[in-house]
């Protein structure tokens, strides 16, 4: 069963998510705490985080920074701040959604279902795409330079390869929302921005003059063709 890992200090919204998730059948902890919830998530290992931001004991961008120093677990932050920097503070960090409260409890069990499916289909696909030096193994879930391995998140990788996967046509960042997130959300458009920010510092030999994905001004990105 798969599990989620709900890291949320109020306990109504607990209860209501659970609720929820358990209806769509999936297994659900919780923690109340930031710090109790990391040490939960190194325990169970689960296959998606639910988390909020503003915890007790550590705050959530800080618990968000410890996962993925440590894997690519996938992490859909739940929370009140509206202020778009929030957002985008999260999403630089790794997050692969951001959804602000109040929100539908169906909303957010769609949203883990669709992180979930991104994660699943970037496992299952078979194929290799090879450019110049970098290496994308889409059946291992790897990237590599010269053979160094380059640690991606889902999103990155899925942002990777669906460019990589058309090398020199560009894509919108509407478009790029549809195919990492399955559904392109209006007003979203910017955390793509983030994604790619953090694609080509783990990607690029130099993130200011980039090699692999490459800024269409006024329209959006594409992957070089020269590689």
């Amino acid at each position: 069963m798969t599990t989620i890992l709900m890291i949320e200090d109020e306990p109504a919204l607990v209860r209501i998510l659970r609720s929820y998730l358990e209806q769509a059948a999936f297994q659900v902890e919780t923690a109340g705490r930031g710090d109790t919830g990391l040490d939960m998530w190194r325990a169970i290992q689960p296959d998606l985080v639910l988390l909020d931001l503003n915890l007790p004991g550590m705050d959530g961008l800080d618990v968000a920074r410890e996962i993925r120093k440590q894997a690519n677990t996938p992490i859909i932050m739940v929370t009140a701040r509206v202020e778009e920097i929030d957002r985008l503070i999260g999403l630089e960090l790794g997050a692969d959604d951001y959804i602000t409260k109040p929100y539908s409890p169906r909303e957010v069990v769609a949203r883990v279902k669709a992180v979930l499916r991104r994660a699943s289909s970037i496992q299952k696909r078979a194929n290799f795409l090879q450019t110049g030096d970098l290496s994308i193994d889409l059946d291992a879930h790897l990237v590599s330079r010269n053979g160094e391995i380059i640690d991606l998140t889902p999103t990155e990788f899925n942002l990777l390869v669906t460019l990589a996967g058309y090398p020199g046509r560009v894509f919108s960042r509407l478009q790029l929302l549809e195919a990492t997130q399955g559904t392109a959300y209006e007003g979203y458009e910017r955390t793509v921005d983030a994604h790619i920010k953090n694609l080509r510092a783990k990607l690029e030999i130099n993130p200011k003059e980039p090699q692999y994905v490459e800024t269409v001004f006024g329209v959006g990105y594409r992957f070089s063709r020269s590689g």
